[in-house]
């Protein structure tokens, strides 16, 4: 099936190779934001213009699209209007990766090579398993949240809506991770994490909570 991909940034290009590795969909286009993309190629594929052409798109009975925005809010709200406009969202899985047969696969879903989506995990719409991440059995990662590469989360744990999990870090067995979580690169998570705090270190702490630092919160 003909596919047009919404991002020709650097996750573009990853989803981009996936596909390809994947074989399963045909990429024949990008849509992006930025004016000054529009007419060059990215790894052989046209950026065709902006979002504003997928009206004329499904005209010419293009019927699918993958949100290739690394940007979590970005990702998500691209893809409610991908959604709205009637086309079908579909996955990019590296042959690479391996998912569970047991495993729960929502829409606009990507996993990248090297990937373990274990048995009887659930990744809702818009998830990104990174390069070499584990998502360890009966996780549930919510939508549009964003698992880095190296990233390793153990049994049970879930994952907020637009949560970011950031490269390296280790997340024990069964915590919970609130929505737009971020955690720190190489954090080693031992406790749950409320909605909308960032945490680093190891183990990982709380820096800032509703978009104040403590130190703030503290004056």
């Amino acid at each position: 099936m003909d596919l047009i991909l919404i991002g020709a940034g650097g996750h573009g290009r990853v989803v981009l190779d996936i596909l390809r590795a994947a074989g399963i969909h045909k990429p024949v286009g990008f849509l992006d934001a930025d004016p000054q993309l529009a007419g060059k190629s990215i790894g052989g594929i046209p950026v065709l213009g902006g979002v504003n052409l997928l009206p004329k798109l499904k005209a010419q009975k293009i019927k699918a699209v993958i949100v290739s925005i690394g940007d979590n809010h970005s990702r998500h709200s691209y893809a409610k209007k991908v959604l709205d406009q009637g086309f079908d969202l579909l996955n990019a899985i590296h042959p690479a990766s391996h998912v569970s047969p047991t495993a729960r696969i929502g829409r606009n879903v990507v996993v990248a090579p090297g990937a373990v989506v274990g048995t009887d995990a659930s990744l809702a719409d818009s998830v990104i398993v990174n390069t070499s991440a584990v998502v360890d059995h009966e996780c549930e990662i919510g939508f549009a949240a964003h698992i880095c590469p190296a990233a390793a989360l153990a049994g049970r744990v879930q994952v907020g809506s637009k949560a970011f999990i950031g490269i390296g870090c280790n997340i024990i067995q069964c915590l919970k991770i609130g929505d737009n979580a971020i955690i720190g690169a190489g954090a080693v998570v031992l406790h749950d994490v409320p909605d909308s705090a960032t945490v680093v270190g190891v183990p990982a702490r709380i820096i800032k909570h509703q978009n104040h630092t403590l130190q703030e919160a503290a004056t």
